[in-house]
C-alpha cells in the first residue's frame, strides 16, 4: 500500500459494482474434452474470476488479485496482475469443491489496504428448488457468481479524480484517422467523442449496471427488480405468519386462563 497522498474528500462515498465467482464444466468428449496431461481423476474444468459488471474495465481501481486455491493444487497461491479490459482469472481442473480466498489489491493512488473475499467453488448443479438445479444441469455449466459493490469511503483526492474522471463507453472506438470526415477536412462527426452506453451494458468508470439480462450477464436492473419483488412477497408471507402466530398465542392464553380458573375453583371446593 502506497503512503497516503493528499487529503481525503470528506463526506463522500463512491461505489463500483463488480462480479466474482466460479464457472465449472464437466469433462465431456463432445462439448468439453479433457486436455492432454490432465489427471484421470479430474472430472471438471473450472475458472475463478473477479471482473467488472458487463465486462467493463476495473483496473483503474483494482491493481491485482491473489487467488489462494486448495493446497493440493500445484502453485496454489497465485497472483494475477490487471490487464486493461480483461478479468482477473485462473483456469484449472479438478474433482473436488473447496473454498477459494481472493485478496484484492487496489491501485497505489487509493492508499487502501487489501481486502479478502471468500468463495466456494461449485462443480455440481445447485439451487433453491429442483427446477433451478435441473436448469443448471441442462446448461452443462455450473455458474456460482456473486454481485458485489466496492465502497470507497472518503477517498484521497488523487484517487477521487481517477474514480470520477468521466465514464467512457466500452465499445467506443476511434474511426479511421480521427473519425468520419466532412468536406475533406477530417472533422469528427458531432457526438463521436461523447461517451455512449453499450448495447444492454454500462459505461466504464461508472456505477451503472445493465438495464436487462442477456446471456452471460445475469446481473441487471431486471435482476434487482425481481429480487425486490421476492423480498416484498416474502415480507407479506412473514406478516401472515406473524398474524397467525399472534392469533394462536391469544387462543392459547385464553385456554391457559380457563385452566387456571378451573384449578382455582377445584382448589376452593
Amino acid at each position: 500500500m502506497a503512503p497516503p497522498a493528499g487529503k481525503r474528500v470528506k463526506g463522500v462515498q463512491i461505489f463500483r459494482p463488480f462480479i466474482y465467482g466460479t464457472t465449472a464444466r464437466p469433462f465431456d468428449e463432445k462439448t468439453n474434452p479433457k486436455p492432454p496431461g490432465v489427471p484421470d481423476d479430474h472430472t471438471h474444468s473450472w475458472t475463478v474470476f473477479v471482473k467488472g459488471i458487463d465486462d467493463v474495465d476495473i483496473t483503474y481501481w483494482l491493481r491485482r488479485v491473489q487467488f489462494k486455491l486448495h493446497e493440493s493444487i500445484p502453485n496454489h497461491v497465485r497472483m494475477v496482475d490487471g490487464e486493461k479490459g480483461k478479468p482477473f482469472q485462473i483456469h484449472e481442473t479438478g474433482w473436488g469443491e473447496f473454498e477459494i480466498a481472493m485478496k484484492l489489491y487496489y491501485v497505489p493512488e487509493s492508499s487502501e489496504k487489501p481486502q479478502t473475499l471468500y468463495h466456494h467453488l461449485r462443480l455440481h448443479p445447485y439451487g433453491r428448488t429442483d427446477e433451478e438445479r435441473e436448469a443448471m444441469k441442462a446448461s452443462s455449466e455450473v455458474q456460482s457468481w456473486v454481485y458485489e459493490e466496492q465502497l470507497f469511503n472518503e477517498p484521497y483526492d488523487a484517487f477521487y479524480e481517477i474514480l470520477t474522471s468521466g465514464a467512457t463507453a466500452p465499445s467506443l472506438k476511434s474511426q479511421g484517422g480521427g473519425g468520419q470526415k466532412s468536406g475533406g477536412k477530417g472533422k469528427e462527426k458531432a457526438g463521436d467523442s461523447q461517451p455512449q452506453r453499450s448495447e444492454g451494458g454500462v459505461l466504464e468508470r461508472s456505477a451503472m449496471i445493465p438495464l436487462h439480462n442477456r446471456p452471460g450477464h445475469p446481473f441487471s436492473r431486471d435482476t434487482e427488480e425481481l429480487e425486490v419483488k421476492k423480498l416484498k412477497e416474502a415480507m407479506v408471507k412473514v406478516e401472515e405468519l406473524k398474524k397467525k402466530m399472534l392469533e394462536d398465542i391469544k387462543e392459547k392464553e385464553k385456554k391457559l386462563l380457563a385452566l387456571k380458573a378451573e384449578n382455582a375453583a377445584a382448589s376452593s371446593s
